[in-house]
């Protein structure tokens, strides 16, 4: 019996958490995405994090893999029944990409302090905006409100939300602008998609 590629994700994801925990900072050091400026003279960043960051998460804080690995199931299981898991991978690390290469250079366009990123969520936006797409009218009921609504409204509005998060900097310590790369990496799949069938 063949595993999903939602739950070689969330194993992934899961396994490199525990190491994380045993690596002391190790592994935050080498494969967390670190921004392009040096910080304090020394460069971080190596063309590996653009990918790697997306499994690493804070040990700090459980819910922060808790909350994406919950995104990852909720709308990457639906996403791979539709589309099969090679167009579902092809997506997710498409949005990882896009969400990396966004977290590079935008926030600097607004002088936030360079610091290092970590986390799937711009996977797991990318996958939000592609389960918007494929089923709009599906209910979503968010944390906050827990009002249910069309897909298609949540994406918009959560979109909206780390837009306005991100140009006013109200929430610091959120890529908000990788979470919108996110997007856009999966946006320019959804687009090839449909240029492909016409």
């Amino acid at each position: 019996m063949r595993i999903s590629a939602v739950k070689a994700l969330i194993i992934a994801n899961v396994v490199v958490y525990l190491l994380q925990g045993l690596s002391h900072g190790l592994i935050d050091a080498w494969f967390a995405l670190w921004p392009l400026q040096p910080i304090d003279g020394v460069s971080y960043f190596h063309p590996w994090q653009i990918v790697t960051y997306a499994f690493l998460h804070s040990t700090a804080q459980i819910t922060h893999i808790l909350f994406n690995m919950f995104g990852l199931w909720m709308f990457g299981t639906q996403v791979e029944r539709y589309v099969g898991p090679r167009r579902l991978l092809a997506v997710y690390f498409a949005s990882v990409v896009t969400a990396a290469l966004s977290q590079l250079f935008v926030p600097a366009l607004f002088h936030a302090p360079p610091e290092p990123t970590i986390g799937a969520s711009g996977g797991v936006f990318g996958l939000l905006l592609v389960y918007a797409y494929l089923f709009p009218r599906s209910k979503v009921i968010p944390l906050i409100p827990p009002i249910p609504m069309p897909a298609w409204l949540f994406a918009t509005l959560y979109a909206g939300l780390e837009l306005f998060l991100g140009v006013t900097g109200s929430e610091m310590g959120v890529a908000h602008f990788a979470h919108l790369g996110g997007m856009i990496g999966a946006a320019l799949v959804i687009f090839r998609w449909r240029t492909r069938r016409v």
